[in-house]
C-alpha cells in the first residue's frame, strides 16, 4: 500500500492567505479584563485525552503546554487566576517503555514525526521516552485529562490503582496512574478535593471514538448507549454541582466520523500499482489473475444467489474498493456453498466450504464506509485462510474480506452519528439544568471540516489531514492550533456566559505539524 503522499504544493498551500471568514470577531487590545461574574482564582479542567494536550498519537511535554485548558488558565491570570499546575510528562517524546513492551510493542509508543519514507512523507511512531512515572506527590494538579477516559470512568473509585493495569480486564488508566492521589480514588473525587472555583469538562469523545476507530466492533471497543450515557454524565454534573460551588463551562462532542483519522483513507485505494508495488503491468496482471481466480466466479454465484450488487470485477483503470465483511448483510454462505459445490468447477466444488464461511457477507466497500488510518497498512496483510486455500486468496481487504474492525461501515457510521446526538443533547441540558456556560465544539469542527475552513489573521485551517493545520499526526488529536482554536470556544462561551472579558488567544502564536 502506498504511503501517503504531502506534497510540496500542500505544504505552501499552508501559508497563504485566503478569503474565508476570519474567526475574530473583535479586537480586544483595548478591552480591560475582567472575571465578570466567575471566580477564576481555583481552575480546574476535567476531561480526557482532549483536556490533557495529547497529540500526535502520545502525550509529550510540548503537546501539554499547548493543552487548550492552559491555554484558557493564562487568559484567566488576566483576571485574577490561579496557577496552574499540570501532571508533566518528563519528556518530550511521550510513551511508556514498560507499557510499550507490555503491548506487544502495539501501544504507547512515543510521538509520531513525519519522515520521509519511500519517498513519500508518513507519520512514523517514536520509541517510547520512559517507563511509566508517578507525579503524585506533586499534585493536586489543575489539569485532570485523562487519555483514554469515557464519562463512567471519572466516577469509578480505583482508575488510579497501579494493581488495575494489569487486572483482566484492566480497572485503571496508566495517565491517571500518574497522578492519582491514592489507588482508591476517583478522577472526581480528586477533582471535588481540589474545591474548585471554576471548571470546565470536556468528556465523552471515547464513548463512541473507540468503537468508530475499531471499526464498530464491539468485542474491541464497545459503544456506550445514550440512555446509560445519561445516566453517568448526569451523575458526574449532579456531583460537581452538589459537592462544589464552582461555576463553569462544558463541552458537546464532535462528530468523530468526520475527523482525518476516519476520513483519509478513501475506500477505493486499490490501483494495478498498488497491487503491483508501483509496476503497473505488474499489478494489471495480478488483476487479471484476481478476476479469473476469484472476483469472475464470485460474481457469477452472487448473481444466481441474490447478492448480484455486492462485488464486481476489479478494473484496471479505476480506482476498485477494498472488500469488507458487512455483519448487516443476509448471510449467503449457505447459498454459495450450494451454488460452488454444483458448479461443475472443480476449482469452485473444492473451496466450496471456505467460500461459504468467507464471502457470505462480502461486499466492495462504497462512499460512505470509513477506514480508520491504521487500516491502510493492513491493506494485503496475510489473512487466516484455511488449508488447501491459494496464498493469492489471503490478502487482506483484496482477496479476503476485510475483518469488522478494520472498516467502519455505512450502517455503523449512522449508528454513531445518531448516538453522537443523543449524548449531545444530554450535554446539553445539562448545562441548561445547572446554569454552566455551553461550548458547541460540534458545531466548531463541522466548522472546521467544510471546504473553506476557518481563517486567523489570514491563515486558514481546515480539518485536512497534516496540511489542514489543526490535527496533529493521529488524525484524531489537535495541534496546538488546533486546541488554540478550541481554546477560544471555551473563552468566548465563559465571557457570554459570565459576563467576563477574556481575550481570545492568538492561534497562529502556537505550533501546527512539523515538517522534516
Amino acid at each position: 500500500m502506498k504511503k501517503i503522499l504531502i506534497s510540496t504544493v500542500a505544504v505552501s498551500a499552508l501559508l497563504l492567505t485566503v478569503a474565508c471568514k476570519t474567526d475574530f470577531d473583535t479586537d480586544v487590545n483595548s478591552v480591560q479584563v475582567t472575571k465578570g461574574d466567575a471566580d477564576f482564582s481555583k481552575y480546574v479542567a476535567l476531561g480526557n485525552s482532549l483536556t490533557a494536550g495529547y497529540r500526535d498519537g502520545t502525550l509529550y511535554s510540548d503537546g501539554q503546554n499547548e493543552s487548550y485548558p492552559s491555554m484558557v488558565a493564562k487568559q484567566m491570570q488576566l483576571a485574577g487566576g490561579g496557577a496552574f499546575k499540570q501532571p508533566m510528562i518528563p519528556n518530550n517524546t511521550g510513551g511508556f517503555t514498560d507499557l510499550f513492551a507490555a503491548s506487544g510493542n502495539t501501544s504507547f509508543y512515543g510521538k509520531l514525526t513525519l519522515k520521509v519514507v519511500n519517498g513519500s512523507l508518513s507519520p512514523v511512531a517514536s520509541a517510547p521516552g520512559a517507563n511509566l512515572d508517578n507525579v503524585s506527590k506533586d499534585g493536586p494538579f489543575n489539569n485532570m485529562g485523562v487519555p483514554g477516559a469515557r464519562v463512567a470512568h471519572l466516577l469509578a473509585p480505583g482508575y488510579g490503582n497501579p494493581a488495575g493495569l494489569a487486572s483482566n480486564p484492566k480497572t485503571a488508566n496508566p495517565y491517571f496512574v500518574r497522578f492519582a492521589s491514592s489507588p482508591a480514588t476517583s478522577v472526581l473525587a480528586d477533582f471535588i478535593a481540589q474545591k474548585p472555583t471554576f471548571f470546565s469538562l470536556w468528556i465523552g469523545n471515547n464513548d463512541a471514538l473507540l468503537y468508530a476507530m475499531a471499526g464498530g466492533d464491539p468485542s474491541i471497543e464497545p459503544l456506550t448507549p445514550s440512555e446509560q450515557f445519561g445516566q453517568y454524565y448526569n451523575m458526574l454534573i449532579n456531583e460537581i454541582s452538589t459537592k462544589t460551588s464552582a461555576k463553569g463551562v462544558i463541552a458537546n462532542i464532535p462528530n468523530v466520523t468526520s475527523i482525518p483519522a476516519l476520513t483519509t483513507i478513501p475506500y477505493n485505494p486499490i490501483t494495478a500499482a498498488v497491487l503491483g508495488n508501483g509496476n503497473v503491468a505488474v499489478g494489471n496482471a495480478n488483476i487479471d489473475a484476481l478476476n479469473a481466480q476469484l472476483y469472475g466466479p464470485l460474481v457469477q454465484i452472487l448473481n444466481l444467489v441474490g447478492g448480484g450488487d455486492r462485488i464486481k470485477l476489479l478494473s484496471k483503470t479505476e480506482p476498485n474498493p477494498v472488500l469488507l465483511k458487512d455483519e448487516s448483510l443476509e448471510n449467503l454462505g449457505a447459498k454459495i456453498q450450494f451454488a460452488a459445490a454444483n458448479s461443475g468447477n472443480p476449482g469452485l466444488v473444492a473451496l466450496a466450504p471456505y467460500l461459504a464461511a468467507t464471502y457470505g457477507q462480502a461486499r466492495q466497500a462504497k462512499a460512505g464506509d470509513l477506514m480508520p488510518l491504521t487500516t491502510r497498512a493492513a491493506i494485503g496483510t496475510a489473512a487466516p485462510v484455511s488449508p488447501g486455500v491459494p496464498a493469492t486468496l489471503a490478502s487482506r481487504g483484496i482477496a479476503y474480506p476485510f475483518e469488522d474492525r478494520f472498516v467502519l461501515t455505512i450502517t455503523e457510521v449512522a449508528e454513531v452519528n445518531s448516538t453522537i446526538a443523543a449524548y449531545n443533547q444530554v450535554i446539553k441540558a445539562a448545562a441548561d439544568a445547572k446554569g454552566y456556560a455551553f461550548v458547541d465544539a460540534n458545531a466548531k469542527m463541522t466548522e472546521l471540516g467544510a471546504a473553506s475552513g476557518i481563517q486567523y489573521d489570514g491563515i486558514r485551517y481546515t480539518a485536512t489531514f497534516v496540511t489542514g493545520g489543526t490535527f496533529s499526526l493521529d488524525g484524531v488529536h489537535l495541534t496546538g492550533r488546533g486546541y488554540a482554536v478550541i481554546a477560544n470556544e471555551f473563552i468566548k462561551a465563559i465571557n457570554s456566559k459570565y459576563h467576563s472579558t477574556l481575550p481570545q488567544v492568538t492561534v497562529n502564536q502556537y505550533s501546527g505539524v512539523t515538517f522534516p
